[in-house]
């Protein structure tokens, strides 16, 4: 399920692997838009994509995004053959700001509830990224940490302005 409404070449791609929260989801669609990025959503999904909530949290500017619905990572793989990707997780070592991001890069983020799967972390070792927090917070919200990534790919490109 393909929905490009939106005019813009994506600058890269931000991966929601199983998101639940269509709140979330609509705040991460309305970041996307800002920087310029296409959202990608692997399901199952915990809402449907004609949500209410998940529309309101994106207000009107869902209508700008581009963005697609996969079945599963392997359909996701293949589509986004040949790019470049930087897993996220609370587990990742490797610090975000470490991290040298190119145009085309693919962002992926993981459920609200569980992250992303062992699998998918064991496989990409190398490509895991960590956005610290004190102890006291276990994670960033999902919303929150696709902002402070796609915001630092542009700020090392020299792009704040989309």
């Amino acid at each position: 399920m393909s929905f490009a409404l939106a005019s813009y070449e994506p600058r890269f791609h931000v991966v929601l692997y199983q998101p639940e929260i269509p709140y979330n989801t609509g705040s991460v669609g309305r970041t996307c838009v800002a920087v310029g990025a296409k959202l990608w959503l692997v399901r199952p999904l915990g809402f449907r994509v004609d949500d209410y909530y998940l529309r309101r949290a994106g207000l009107d500017y869902w209508q700008h995004l581009a963005w697609q619905v996969v079945d599963d990572w392997t359909e996701l793989a293949a589509a986004l053959a040949g790019h470049r990707y930087w897993f996220f997780s609370k587990k990742a070592k490797q610090d975000y700001l470490s991290a040298t991001f190119h145009p085309g890069d693919v962002l992926v983020f993981g459920s609200e509830s569980s992250g992303l799967p062992e699998a998918l972390l064991t496989d990409h070792v190398e490509s895991l990224l960590r956005i610290p927090t004190r102890s006291e917070v276990r994670s960033l919200n999902l919303s929150n940490a696709v902002a402070v990534a796609s915001y630092e790919a542009l700020r090392q490109w020299n792009q704040t302005r989309p």
